[in-house]
C-alpha cells in the first residue's frame, strides 16, 4: 500500500504532538508544521518535539527547513509561520500532500482579549492560506481544529452541530466560526472536503501550561492558592487526549461528503451540499469543576487553597457535546473516565518536572 502523506500544522502543540504519534505509528508519512511562538513557555514545546525525535533550540537556523526526525524515519518538521504565504506555498509544491489536518492555532479565551491582533494573523490569515495552498496543490481533504467556544451564548445543551452559533463570547470563538464559513466557501466552490472539529476541553499527559489542569496541579504541588471562576458553578466536558486523536483519525480517513438531504430552505449548520462537515469532538459526559479539583485532589494527595472567584469575561458556564454524529458516522467512542485521565497527566507531570 502506498503511505499517505499528512501535513500536520501545530505539531508543537498539545493535540498536534500527540496526533502525529499516532499517524506514525499505523506507517503515514508525516511532515510537521509549527511556528514555536511563546504564547507558553517554549522549552515544553521543544520538549514534545524531542519526543519526536526533532532536535531543534530556538535559534533561526532551525526555521523554514526540514528537519528529519532521529526517531521516525517518516516523519519531518519545519518550523514556519502560517502566515508566511511564500514559504508555505513552496512547501506545498514541493511536498505534495494527500491530506493537510491543520491544527495550528492561536489558542486561549483569555489571551485573546488582551492580544487580537495575533488571533487575526494566525487564525484567520494563515487559515485562509492553509486553504488556498490545499486549492491549489491538489490536497484530497482538509481537517481542521475548530472550537467548542463557538457556542458562545448558546443555552440549549448538550451542543449540537445542527445548533446556529452565531453569538461567540470572545474574538478566539469568533475566529474559529470564521474558519468554519471559510472551510464551507472552500468546499463550494472548488471541490475541496473540509471537516472542522470542535473541540471540548482537551487534557492530558504534556497538556498546556494555561489549561485548567495543568495550572491547578502546578499550583496544589507548589502550595498556592487556585482561582476558581463563577464560584466553582461551572460544568466543562473534559476529554482526554486519546480519545480525542482517536476521533481525528478517523476523520482524517473519512473525508467530509455532500449531505444529500441539506435542504436551503433548512439548512443544517453542520453540512452542506458540498463536500463540508462539522463534527463536535468530546466526552459527552460534563464534569462539575469542584469534582474536578477534587479528583486532582485525591491523586496528589494534597488540599487546594480556593479562591472562589465570578464568571471571567468571555468564560461560558458550562460545555456539553452531543457527540452522536461523530459516534454513528465515523465509530467514535470516547472511553477514558476523569479519574483515569486526571492520574495519567499528573503522573507525567510528576516524572517531565521532577515533583
Amino acid at each position: 500500500m502506498t503511505k499517505t502523506k499528512i501535513l500536520v500544522t501545530g505539531t508543537a502543540g498539545f493535540i498536534g504532538f500527540h496526533l502525529v504519534q499516532k499517524l506514525l505509528e499505523r506507517g503515514d508519512e508525516v511532515v510537521g508544521l509549527d511556528s514555536i511562538n511563546d504564547y507558553y513557555d517554549v522549552r515544553l514545546k521543544f520538549g514534545r518535539l524531542a519526543e519526536t525525535g526533532i532536535h531543534i533550540d530556538d535559534d533561526s537556523a532551525s526555521r523554514n527547513r526540514l528537519i528529519q526526525s532521529k526517531k521516525y524515519p517518516n516523519y519531518r518538521f519545519i518550523r514556519l509561520n502560517l502566515e508566511n504565504r511564500e514559504e508555505l506555498e513552496e512547501l506545498f509544491r514541493t511536498e505534495k500532500f494527500d491530506k493537510v489536518c491543520n491544527l495550528a492555532a492561536q489558542a486561549g479565551v483569555r489571551y485573546s482579549l488582551t492580544n487580537p491582533d495575533a488571533y487575526i494573523n494566525s487564525n484567520i490569515t494563515g487559515f485562509l492560506n492553509i486553504l488556498e495552498c490545499c486549492r491549489h496543490h491538489g490536497v484530497r481533504s482538509l481537517s481542521y481544529a475548530s472550537s467548542s467556544s463557538v457556542y458562545g451564548l448558546n443555552e440549549t445543551q448538550p451542543f449540537s452541530t445542527s445548533h446556529n452559533v452565531d453569538h461567540p463570547v470572545s474574538l478566539y470563538a469568533a475566529s474559529k466560526k470564521s474558519n468554519e464559513l471559510m472551510a464551507h466557501t472552500y468546499s463550494h466552490l472548488f471541490g475541496l472536503p473540509t471537516t472542522g472539529l470542535r473541540f471540548f476541553t482537551v487534557y492530558g499527559p504534556w497538556g498546556r501550561p494555561d489549561m485548567a489542569l495543568f495550572i491547578f496541579t502546578k499550583a496544589i504541588l507548589e502550595g498556592k492558592p487556585i482561582d476558581v471562576f463563577n464560584y466553582g458553578e461551572m460544568k466543562r466536558d473534559f476529554t482526554y487526549i486519546d480519545d480525542i486523536v482517536d476521533g481525528i483519525t478517523r476523520v482524517i480517513d473519512s473525508p467530509a461528503e455532500s449531505n444529500p438531504l441539506w435542504s436551503g430552505s433548512r439548512p443544517d449548520p453542520g453540512s452542506s451540499k458540498a463536500p463540508y462537515k462539522i463534527f463536535n469532538i468530546g466526552n459527552s459526559s460534563p464534569v462539575r469543576l469542584m469534582d474536578f479539583i477534587e479528583a486532582i485532589e485525591n491523586k496528589l494527595g494534597r488540599k487546594a487553597e480556593k479562591n472562589m472567584l465570578p464568571l471571567q469575561a468571555g468564560d461560558v458556564p458550562s460545555t456539553y457535546a452531543d457527540v452522536s454524529d461523530l459516534c454513528n458516522m465515523l465509530g467514535y467512542k470516547p472511553s477514558t473516565d476523569v479519574d483515569t485521565g486526571i492520574g495519567r497527566f499528573i503522573d507525567w507531570y510528576r516524572n517531565y518536572y521532577q515533583v
